[in-house]
């Protein structure tokens, strides 16, 4: 626990993963204290996240990335992923860290962020990352075939700007909250015959009773 500055506020700032999550190595704990606390640093200049969620980061952004991407790493099929506007790194690089023989491509638009990514990637060492700076509707048609995002877009507008750079199939993980069903259910037939949506698994944080999921859609057609 620390005590961080917001304006003319002291904020207590908590760090708990190894109580929750105690199977964490010692090395992968210090990286992800090291990513907290640069999050933190940068967050100052650059709106990475909300400040409302500084005080419990370490739930609401590295424990939800964690179980989310433990999930993903027991399910996937290919050994690169795209982490669709990635921005403050969650989450492409807890996925990095948890999986270092998984290739991870940060990408995101916005050129402030994506030099947080470049200085995360260069300060933890992560030879299985790089980051890339465009919007997803510019790679090249069907040359994704494994992408996931977490506050990126609602499921439908994500499978709408992303449908034309994935390979027939190709799957995608979505990082969602409580209402997962919902947007699932508010997908458009038309769009709902290029992709197969389905719950991959839900979890709850260590803190709190409210369940967050993993989607997975798997593009059918072009």
């Amino acid at each position: 626990m620390s005590i961080a500055k917001s304006g003319s506020e002291s904020i207590t700032v908590h760090w708990r993963l190894e109580q929750w999550i105690p199977d964490l190595s010692p090395a992968l704990l210090a990286s992800l204290k090291t990513y907290h606390d640069e999050l933190l640093k940068f967050n100052k200049t650059i709106n990475l996240i909300s400040v409302k969620t500084i005080p419990m980061a370490d739930a609401l952004h590295f424990a939800d990335c964690i179980l989310a991407m433990r999930v993903i790493i027991a399910d996937i099929k290919h050994d690169e992923i795209y982490d669709f506007g990635s921005g403050n790194g969650f989450p492409g690089i807890i996925l990095a860290l948890l999986a270092p023989n998984l290739k991870v491509h940060l990408v995101d638009s916005d050129q402030r962020k994506a030099e947080f990514l470049k200085h995360m990637v260069a300060q933890l060492g992560l030879k299985n990352a790089d980051v890339m700076i465009r919007p997803v509707e510019a790679f090249a048609p069907g040359s994704i075939k494994c992408a996931v995002s977490r506050a990126f877009a609602p499921l439908s507008k994500s499978l709408l700007l992303t449908r034309r750079v994935f390979a027939i199939g190709g799957t995608y993980y979505h990082l969602k909250g409580e209402e997962w069903a919902t947007e699932i259910a508010d997908i458009p037939t038309q769009l709902c015959s290029f992709w197969q949506p389905g719950l991959l698994a839900e979890y709850k944080l260590p803190i709190g009773e409210v369940r967050f999921a993993v989607v997975k859609t798997e593009k059918t057609q072009d």
